[in-house]
């Protein structure tokens, strides 16, 4: 069962964002008057489709990517036809390759958009402090002598204002030791931390999470909790002078003192504060009659959300190039980077079963990735095809049939060669044990 549903949810993601790809070079050829004569989701041999104009759109066998096929596209083919995709100018035909890129970052920012003008939930590390709120007890921030209530303030020397910083120090440092200058109080302490290695990604665990102190989702009306005063997206700081960390320590704090006062201290809108309730008792344990979730619950505007979104897509793919950089100077493995369609299966399979909000999410993420893999200058792909037009034009001329038969073929064996590799960090993360 989820072997389908991570089929079933890789189809869904991959073929809308293959689809919206594809529908980018097919809208500016035709604005263009180029003719296409294929419009095909998937490769191989033709499964179903229909004709209309020039154009044969089909749903092909392999459902690992997609094509638009223009009339005129093969330089060693000749032809006078003014819809032939070799007549067309230059700058035009770099306009129709970069179409399909560009409409998977304008698909992953409508994505996101679309998530923060519904509502959300879901986490942004770039808005949480660098404040440690959980140590695992056998972890390397326990070895490393931190502790909850520590302000992380730089990593190797470098300053680190939220935990979006501090999670990608050290996701890319395993086994490496990572030099961790904190704050305690008012004192200011320096240690060494070596994050663990996760086998599956090859990637680094410090064994400690952020303070995301658990908030008000929800208050039930007449409850202990509307009496005392909570509102909706109150942080839940302490309970009786207990620190909270996460909403299952909440939950342990307010259990016990069914029929007791219970002090809570609270932060809403930068102010910090201590309500009174007394939980009543409900199957054996305290409630206050609240629903709570770790991170805040955000609804925006359509015009706040592009902006929201467009600002998270650009670090998005500013991190996607951090994590290349740091493959190239191999601090951390390719491993952790590259994944071939049995590991997109697995991530959008448990995407969608945590929920839509969380596919939609990763949906964006691989549009992105989609973005800068074709924009490599590799001939076969895009990036390469616009880069060949620019040389073409910098020369004022075409450069021959046969350069560019090689140029073709070398990036043939090395998109094969990266599609190997994928697939083979598939396999080498599907083996028992890779998970643990």
């Amino acid at each position: 069962m989820q072997i389908l549903s991570n089929v079933l949810a890789f189809l869904f993601a991959a073929g809308i964002i293959i689809f919206v790809h594809e529908l980018g070079h097919y809208l500016a050829a035709k604005l263009f008057g180029v003719r296409v004569l294929v419009f095909s989701l998937g490769f191989g041999k033709r499964m179903w489709g229909f004709r209309r104009g020039d154009t044969d759109y089909r749903v092909s066998f392999i459902p690992l990517g997609g094509y638009v096929s223009f009339f005129g596209h093969d330089p060693s083919e000749s032809t006078d036809d003014a819809g032939a995709f070799l007549n067309q100018p230059r700058w035009q035909r770099v306009v129709i390759l970069f179409a399909g890129p560009a409409m998977n970052v304008l698909l992953a920012i409508a994505l996101v958009a679309a998530v923060y003008m519904a509502g959300t939930d879901l986490p942004n590390q770039r808005e949480v402090s660098t404040e440690i709120g959980v140590v695992l007890p056998e972890g390397p921030g326990a070895a490393a002598g931190l502790a909850r209530g520590d302000r992380i303030v730089a990593l190797d020397g470098q300053p680190v204002s939220d935990w979006q910083a501090v999670s990608m120090t050290f996701l890319t440092s395993p086994g490496r030791p990572v030099e961790v200058e904190f704050e305690r109080g008012s004192e200011r302490q320096t240690t060494v931390l070596t994050p663990a290695t996760i086998p599956r990604y090859e990637l680094g665990d410090p064994g400690i999470y952020s303070a995301a102190p658990p908030r008000v989702r929800e208050v039930m009306p007449d409850t202990p909790a509307a009496r005392a005063g909570l509102r909706y997206g109150d942080a839940l700081l302490t309970v009786n002078g207990r620190p909270l960390g996460t909403i299952e320590e909440f939950q342990q704090a307010i259990r016990p003192l069914a029929g007791q006062e219970a002090r809570i201290d609270v932060e809403r809108d930068g102010s910090r504060f201590t309500l009174t309730a007394v939980p009543e008792l409900r199957d054996g344990n305290g409630v206050l009659g609240i629903s709570i979730a770790t991170f805040h619950f955000q609804r925006f505007p359509p015009v706040e959300a592009l902006r929201r979104s467009a600002r998270y897509n650009w670090d998005t793919t500013l991190e996607i190039f951090a994590f290349l950089g740091k493959i190239f100077e191999r601090k951390i493995s390719a491993q952790s980077a590259l994944g071939g369609p049995i590991e997109i299966a697995r991530i959008s399979g448990a995407a969608a079963r945590t929920g839509f909000k969380e596919l939609i999410f990763f949906m964006a993420l691989i549009s992105l990735n989609l973005f800068i893999l074709n924009m490599m200058p590799v001939p076969i792909l895009d990036g390469g095809q616009i880069l060949i037009l620019l040389v073409e034009s910098t020369l004022r001329r075409d450069l021959s049939l046969r350069v560019k038969e090689r140029m073709t073929q070398l990036g043939l064996v090395l998109i094969v060669l990266l599609m190997a590799m994928a697939l083979y960090f598939d396999l080498l993360k599907s083996l028992p044990g890779a998970s643990q």
